[in-house]
């Protein structure tokens, strides 16, 4: 099974339609599928419910497909770096559903797991829990949390082999596995491909069972919020 491709474009041909949900992997700019979300903009392919940790930022990552309205929903845990993001929610423009940062990471692991749903004290008793079933365990109450079944995976690892065994690098490392995990579909970008057996095994943080599709691409190293000393006078 031929599983490495050229290019974005070409991993995404006959994937993608309208109005599909997709998890995306990343954490703030950290190990986003840039590639990919590049690729998809070009497509066009619109009505998209998208989730992700947070929304990327303007002019960068999830954010350009917030600019081009594909986006009709965001599942997500922070938005706080998108004013484009804040100006659609706020118009109404883009519909939102906030997630607890654990309960969607645990979301996405339990779609992988082909879980349904799970119980979670996060967000008793909040708006969180609005409309959702509360049970009661040992007195204390639970909010029930369905599972994430993306149609399409869209992550960026470390370095991957040709079978799609993957290794991410530190922050990349918290959002990238289960995302890619919950979808029918996983595409996979990388920095380095290797040949099988190259890796060790016991560094293994993706198998290459869940990843269908997987590029090897140049990718930009941004710095979401750059922080510095004032120069100390002489």
């Amino acid at each position: 099974m031929k599983k490495v491709f050229d290019s974005a474009a070409e991993a995404l041909d006959g994937v993608l339609f309208d109005g599909m949900l997709i998890a995306a992997g990343g954490f703030g700019l950290c190990g986003i599928p840039e590639l990919l979300i590049n690729a998809i903009r070009d497509a066009g392919t619109k009505d998209l419910t998208v989730a992700s940790n947070n929304a990327g930022v303007d002019g960068f990552g999830l954010g350009i497909l917030l600019e081009s309205k594909q986006v009709r929903k965001m599942m997500a845990s922070y938005v706080g770096e998108n004013a484009e993001f804040m100006r659609q929610y706020l118009s109404g423009e883009l519909e939102l559903e906030f997630n607890p940062q654990g309960t969607l990471a645990e979301r996405m692991r339990a779609g992988g797991a082909g879980i349904p749903g799970f119980y979670t004290k996060t967000g008793v008793g909040t708006v969180i829990a609005e409309g959702k079933e509360v049970k009661t365990f040992n007195g204390q109450d639970y909010i029930l949390e369905e599972g994430i079944f993306a149609d399409l995976a869209i992550v960026k690892a470390w370095k991957a082999d040709t079978t799609g065994n993957a290794i991410f690098r530190k922050t990349a490392r918290n959002f990238n596995p289960p995302a890619a995990m919950c979808g029918k579909i996983c595409i996979m970008e990388v920095e380095e491909i290797v040949q099988p057996g190259e890796l060790d095994p016991d560094h293994i943080h993706l198998p290459g069972i869940y990843v269908h599709r997987l590029i090897q691409g140049e990718h930009e190293k941004r710095i979401e919020q750059r922080t510095v000393r004032k120069k100390e006078e002489a």
